[in-house]
């Protein structure tokens, strides 16, 4: 089964027409890679993956089911199993990393010793064990990204999406970041969608490619 499916999406933003009949699939545990310049429609196709916008036209499935169609979306954002690092991270600067990570389980009501217990699961996972109580702004560029991608993974989702999440780091981070990714999808298994720009990134988190440029999957 597939876990995303796109039957001749189109979304207009007043009279521009940021994608028009966008037709892909992504299977299951795959990496796939979205890739063009900017203004072609990455984000606005995760946005779209996501629940939060609705498409302008064509169907939108997830793992089989029907979850958006033409001006209406029918599975709201926290029923879709979909966890996204934004580009910026938006990460809440007034709260301590045990915070910012299980704020997802608190707004979907876990119990306090369940969100605790998996705050910390997670926490060991990406590497921030002994960050929990600092905040955001006392972190690295890469300890803020491996918060936000926490974030995302604590709510078990089925589907990652990422937003060009490494753009604003070092080519060393870079490296290692992806590295870290990469096996954290050997371990969890979920399916992942990445946006970028850069071919480098492409050529390690890619299975396969979806140029939204050129409209063409790779």
């Amino acid at each position: 089964m597939s876990a995303v499916e796109f039957r001749s999406v189109a979304k207009v933003y007043r009279t521009r027409r940021v994608i028009d009949s966008l037709s892909f699939m992504i299977e299951a545990g795959e990496r796939v890679v979205l890739f063009g310049p900017s203004g072609c429609g990455k984000s606005t196709t995760l946005m779209l993956i996501a629940g939060l916008v609705a498409p302008d036209a064509g169907e939108i499935r997830l793992a089989g089911k029907v979850v958006s169609t033409a001006g209406r979306i029918h599975a709201a954002p926290q029923w879709r199993r979909v966890g996204m690092v934004f580009q910026d991270l938006a990460l809440w600067p007034h709260m301590s990393v045990a915070e910012n990570i299980g704020f997802g389980l608190r707004a979907r009501r876990v119990a306090a010793a369940d969100c605790r217990s998996r705050i910390d699961d997670i926490a060991d996972l990406v590497g921030l064990g002994d960050c929990l109580h600092v905040r955001p702004g006392e972190l690295s560029g890469g300890e803020q990204q491996r918060v936000a991608l926490a974030r995302a993974l604590v709510l078990k989702p089925q589907l990652l999406l990422m937003d060009e999440p490494l753009s604003n780091l070092d080519m060393a981070l870079s490296r290692r970041l992806r590295a870290e990714i990469l096996r954290l999808h050997m371990e969890l298994g979920f399916t992942l969608v990445y946006v970028t720009h850069s071919l480098e990134e492409v050529q390690d988190i890619g299975t396969r490619m979806i140029d939204l440029g050129e409209s063409r999957v790779l």
